[in-house]
Formats: structure tokens, sequence, C-alpha cells
């Protein structure tokens, strides 16, 4: 029942040959530009990040917290950072990607070492391509009701909400001034700049997945239903989307547990871990030295105190620190996998 759309398939095109394959090598260049200029940029700024905080710390330039002291009227509170249900939406992403991650990968390097065990262990091909198509269901359900939560609360606050506010996620002037400034800070050009409910570099980690996702997401879906694909689509589109969907995946994979864990866990400031997106609640102290715009902005408006909870009790601190234990090992391993099968791959 193959459409004629199949004809146009090129199923030997190489994407190192312009002449031959012109679209191929177009979207293979395009896409390894894409990762050649977000590496470098991130990588960088993680760089820099580490070793100037690593110094800081050294010196006692800049202490981790302050002084809990400070905060009589508030000892030992924390402030709530994340409700439940943004918690349960995290750990699921994060399993759906991870999930993702290592089916898809397994087929994209399928000639190293390890991908025969991993394959076998999957259950083999088929096995793999429906638990792939899981962790797609998974990471679509999340993507679009998060979507859909964000429309109903806009909508009930339509009058108040400020799409450039400090509140909100949409990228404003003030992040390029705070990019500016962190990197004055790295060279030691300046002091380290205090930010507000989301830093720059929370904002490309939300915003990077609308891209992802489109990219990942529709070449995904063209690859997952083809009859359909093909029947108003030329077959050449699955060489584009073959691409497209595995550079991609590539990018976000190894942004995610490199950069994303620098951030979030393995900067000297936070490591070993950070488990705020588990406990859903940070300590007071550490807050106002982490959010200090975001402290003088509640204690200025008189709603801090909305923000307090008590501390997270004694089993929900140890077992998010196992749960961020296990996810963080897991990521590193897949990371290990990733860099391995392109170095494989790069190599043949």
């Amino acid at each position: 029942d193959a459409s004629e759309g199949f004809i146009t398939f090129q199923p030997h095109g190489n994407p190192n040959d312009f002449e031959n394959y012109p679209l191929m090598y177009l979207a293979s260049k395009g896409m390894i530009g894409l990762l050649a200029s977000v590496f470098l940029f991130f990588w960088t700024h993680t760089a820099l990040w580490f070793f100037r905080e690593y110094k800081e710390r050294k010196q006692g330039v800049n202490k981790k917290f302050v002084d809990t002291n400070e905060l009589p009227e508030f000892g030992g509170k924390y402030v709530k950072r994340f409700p439940f249900m943004w918690r349960v939406a995290h750990l699921v992403g994060a399993l759906a990607i991870m999930l993702l991650v290592l089916t898809g990968i397994t087929v994209l390097y399928a000639e190293s070492f390890w991908a025969p065990t991993v394959m076998g262990l999957l259950g083999g091909p088929k096995s793999a391509a429906i638990l792939h198509r899981i962790g797609a269901v998974m990471f679509i359900v999340v993507f679009f009701t998060h979507l859909i939560y964000f429309a109903i609360h806009i909508a009930r606050t339509w009058k108040s909400f400020k799409f450039f506010g400090p509140e909100s996620l949409v990228p404003n002037w003030q992040d390029l001034k705070d990019i500016i400034a962190m990197f004055k800070w790295f060279f030691g050009q300046g002091p380290r700049p205090d930010f507000d409910r989301w830093a720059y570099y929370e904002k490309f980690d939300y915003w990077a997945p609308f891209w992802g996702m489109f990219i990942i997401g529709v070449s995904g879906l063209m690859l997952w239903f083809p009859g359909t694909t093909a029947s108003f689509l030329p077959g050449w589109v699955f060489n584009i989307g073959t691409i497209v969907h595995g550079e991609e995946a590539f990018l976000a994979a190894v942004f995610l547990f490199t950069v994303h864990y620098f951030n979030v866990n393995f900067r000297p400031d936070k490591f070993p871990q950070d488990i705020v997106i588990f406990t859903g609640a940070m300590p007071l102290a550490e807050f106002k030295h982490e959010r200090a715009l975001e402290y003088k902005r509640l204690v200025e408006e008189g709603t801090l105190e909305q923000y307090l909870v008590e501390a997270p009790s004694a089993p929900m601190t140890r077992y998010s620190k196992l749960l961020s234990t296990i996810l963080i090992f897991i990521g590193l391993g897949l990371l290990t996998m990733v860099l391995a099968g392109f170095l494989s791959h790069l190599f043949s």
C-alpha cells in the first residue's frame, strides 16, 4: 500500500554528498552548526562559572548561604518553590526523556560496542520501538498538559498577568543585562548578578524544549506514521526527518546531562545535588542567597510569609536525595553511552 511519495525516498543517501543529495547535506550541516554553536557557548559558560564560583568559595569571598541568625523570626523555615503537580510533571518528563535517549541512541549508534547488549536487554528492536513510543507519549502528555495549564492560568489572570514581569518565563532585557553581568563576574570585572524568580539560564532550559519538541516531535511523528506522511509529502522528507531527529536528540541529551546537570547539581554552590525539585521547597537562608532580588521583592510586597512552609520531613528529604542520586547516575550513564557512540561513529 505504499504511496507514490515513497518513490523519492533515498535509502542510501549520503549527507556529505552535496552534489547528489543537497537537501540532506544542508540539513546535516545546519544541525551540526546548531550543535556547535550551542555547545560552544554553554560549555564555555559552564567552565567559566565553575572556575569563578570554585575560586570564590575557596577564598571565602562568597559564602554559600547567608547566616540564618540574620533571620531569627523565620528560623528553620523553607520557601515553597514548586507545587506537587509540577514536581510530578518534572519526574515524569525526566523519566520519559531518559527512556527516549536510551532507546533512541541504541538505534542511532547501532554500530557501537555496547549497542547489541543494550538492545538485547531492551528485548530486541520491536520492544525498543514500543518503549521509544511510550516515552514519546509520556513527554507529549507532560508538554501539552503544561501548555493547557498555562493557557488557563493566563486567561484567568489576563488583566494582572505581566508577560515580562519577574514571575514570567518570557525573556526580557534584564536577562540580557544579567548575561553580560555574569560574564563580567566570570572574569572578575564586576559583582555576581542577583536573580529574581527565574534566571536567564533557567529560561533557556524552559524554552529550548519548544524548539526541540517541534523538531524532534514533528520528525518523530513523520517516521512513526510513514504511510500517512508519504501520502502527502515526498519520500525524501524521511531522509531529512531522520537526520534532524537524531541530531536534535543528540543535542538535547548532551545538553541536559552536561549543562543542565551542572547548573542544577554540580556547580560548587550546589554539589553534589539540589533536591528542591523533589521536595518542592528550599531553606529560607538559601533562598535569600540564591534569589536575592525575589527575596527583596517579596519582603517589600509583604508577601514573603505566604510562601513560607515547614522543612520537608526527614523521610521526604532522604527519599528525594536517593531519587535525585539515581536519576543523576542514570543521566551520566546515558551521557557516557551517547559520547561513546558518537566517537565510535566519528572514527568508524
